[in-house]
């Protein structure tokens, strides 16, 4: 991986040239803004997500029972809150 480039910019700075900023970042250039001389944010590259998502995946394949929604006996719920 390689080393990332990093460019500090005041916040004022930022405010005028954020179109620019924003793209610089998006070539994979980080970019710290700071206010009084300290680093306040950073602007950096997003990721691409690892995988996409696909829904609907388990269709038909996941049984709910009937009574998933019924109180639990006594015994459980005590469990549950530590009696």
């Amino acid at each position: 991986m390689p080393p990332v480039r990093c460019l500090t910019v005041k916040i004022c700075e930022a405010k005028i040239q954020l179109s620019k900023l924003v793209d610089q970042a998006a070539g994979g250039q980080d970019v710290i803004i700071a206010r009084g001389g300290k680093p306040v944010a950073r602007l950096t590259q997003l990721q691409a997500p690892s995988r996409k998502i696909r829904f609907g995946l388990l269709k038909g394949k996941v049984k709910i029972g009937k009574d998933f929604d019924m109180p639990l006996a006594d015994e459980v719920l005590n469990q549950f809150e530590g009696r």
